[in-house]
């Protein structure tokens, strides 16, 4: 499992990225890795270039103790392993304690473990004296040291243990207990998530002072933060400017409560912004792999089942997009104007969202990006950006549907291709079965069935075509895509992957202004449109209607 990666440096502007998303991240409600999920979350980690991975605790977890026997067969190219435990249990030798012999047998060659740093949590939740806790630290690191391991110390709670006392030794004296016994690393935990990023700053700065003081200059100072205060990341970079020189977190802000610190953030911060490096390789590699960053952050939100949020700094699908009519004007003179890096150097990129905030400007610099001419059309600009403002002032949202803008920009231009025409449609919904229980369906089925017909026109001949499905949506798309398919067999390949109804003026309720967006792909673009009506079944076929034109567009699929 080891690798001839970079080492951990005390000094220096290099700072070691230690990715804990297959542990800490995996505490996070609604999320669960097979051990296949973590070796394909591993091999990204390890392109992208992590110091460190985290990846469980081998002996109190099967799955993970199953992963490190498996992970031993890895050709890892700049990242290691860490197993993930705790301190021997007090009263006990550490050579007796079950779970660091777990921690030994995994193959691990470097092991992480917990620690007690807060005085409060030794004695109510170890139950246990400050001294013993200082001889647990001491022994179980030693053990490691002696097998040959890489041994860092996670201070839990280190901060609150600080700020609780009256001279704030407790915590100082741990991470020296763990230093003399060999630790390569000790890493200030805020458990929390309340420290501010000024005292984790004055902390980190006087944890690293006591380890030079005291003769152990090569022991690493970490930073592991929590996101319950919304300043993870800047604690984190306080930490590093204060001397700490490994960050831990979590792609995508993963892990529980409100999240661990967002690494990728991090990690661009530091190559982007600081004069420290979090990359390995020279100035050209490591640009290399900060292009990856987005990849990573969708890789890794796919296997997890979570999609990243689309606001997050750097890497999410709307951090560089642009609304304002001002902002679009000056980002046509220079996109630089409004976006604090190019998006390209982490693999994102600029989009424009139309919206009635638009002037021409927004709509030229989204045509650019759609990849349609509209030079010379000065006109046609001012048109759309009219339609654009009354169509959004009766309730479409086209900044959230970038297919139907497209649509109604091809329009104006006279492009717009004529795939089919629509004769007429139907849908209608049929009650459950008399004697069904509507509370509680035994067989899992829904209680409702419904059925649409679509009458259309396309390449020529005429089609009439009934659908059936869990819900009028459902069955208005299942036939018409039956229809399209004969003619068009690309259609297939669309999915409807996201479906959102709103309510635009509630107070007039059931006779209230519906909205529907829709998100469908084909496995490899995907594109959003919009519908609106009194009905939320008329808004849907107008979304639906607008998505497969769209799809056929962007698949460069001609009239037939």
């Amino acid at each position: 499992m080891g690798t001839d990666g970079a080492t951990l440096s005390a000094g220096g502007d290099a700072v070691a990225i230690y990715d804990t998303t297959l542990r800490d991240g995996a505490q996070q409600q609604g999320v669960s890795f097979t051990v296949e999920d973590k070796l394909a979350i591993i091999a990204l980690l390890d392109e992208l270039g992590a110091a460190y991975i985290e990846a469980g605790w081998p002996g109190a977890i099967p799955k993970d103790t199953e992963l490190f026997a498996r992970a031993r067969e890895l050709d890892l190219a700049t990242a290691r392993l860490v197993a993930f435990g705790s301190t021997c249990r007090p009263g006990a030798h550490a050579a007796e304690d079950p779970g660091l012999r777990a921690l030994l047998d995994s193959g691990a060659d470097v092991i992480t473990l917990v620690a007690k740093s807060d005085p409060r949590h030794v004695e109510r939740a170890l139950r246990t004296t400050l001294e013993e806790n200082l001889r647990m630290v001491a022994d179980s690191t030693a053990l490691l040291v002696g097998a040959d391991r890489e041994a860092m110390v996670d201070l839990e709670h280190f901060f609150d243990g600080l700020g609780r006392q009256a001279d704030g030794a407790y915590g100082i004296e741990v991470a020296l207990a763990a230093a003399r016994a060999g630790a390569g690393a000790v890493i200030a935990c805020d458990t929390n998530g309340g420290a501010l990023p000024g005292v984790i700053a004055g902390s980190v700065a006087r944890l690293r002072r006591a380890l030079d003081a005291a003769g152990h200059p090569d022991c690493v100072v970490g930073i592991h933060t929590h996101d319950d205060s919304g300043l993870a990341v800047a604690g984190a970079m306080a930490a590093v400017e204060a001397g700490a020189r490994q960050v831990q977190g979590c792609v995508n802000g993963m892990g529980e409560r409100t999240g661990n610190a967002e690494l990728l953030t991090i990690i661009a911060n530091l190559e982007l912004k600081t004069r420290f490096t979090a990359l390995p390789g020279d100035e050209a590699e490591r640009a290399r792999r900060l292009v990856e960053l987005s990849r990573i952050s969708r890789s890794v939100g796919e296997i997890a089942n979570r999609a990243p949020s689309t606001r997050q700094a750097y890497v999410g699908a709307k951090a560089f997009a642009h609304k304002a009519g001002l902002h679009a004007s000056a980002i046509r003179v220079d996109p630089d104007f409004y976006q604090h890096v190019d998006p390209a150097r982490v693999g994102n990129t600029m989009s424009m969202l139309v919206s009635e905030m638009a002037g021409r400007a927004s709509i030229e610099l989204k045509a650019r990006e759609l990849g349609i001419d509209t030079s010379g059309e000065g006109d046609v600009l001012g048109r759309v950006a009219e339609a654009v403002k009354a169509r959004e002032a009766a309730g479409y949202a086209y900044d959230a549907a970038d297919g139907s803008f497209e649509l109604l920009l091809r329009h104006a231009l006279g492009e717009l291709p004529d795939y089919f025409r629509v004769e007429s449609w139907q849908a209608s919904v049929r009650a459950a079965p008399a004697g069904a229980d509507r509370f509680l369906p035994v067989d899992g089925s829904t209680l409702t069935q419904a059925e649409a017909t679509v009458r259309l026109h396309a390449g020529g001949r005429r089609f009439a075509v009934l659908g059936e499905g869990n819900g009028p949506v459902n069955a208005l798309d299942a036939a018409l895509c039956d229809a399209l398919a004969e003619v068009y067999p690309e259609i297939r390949a669309f999915e409807l992957t996201d479906y959102k109804v709103r309510i635009l003026d509630a107070e007039r309720g059931t006779r209230s202004i519906i909205r529907v967006l829709i998100d469908l792909t084909d496995g490899e673009r995907t594109w959003s449109t919009v519908g609106v009506g009194t009905d939320i079944v008329e808004a849907t076929w107008e979304a639906l209607t607008d998505g497969h034109v769209v799809g056929l567009l962007r698949a460069g699929v001609a009239p037939r």
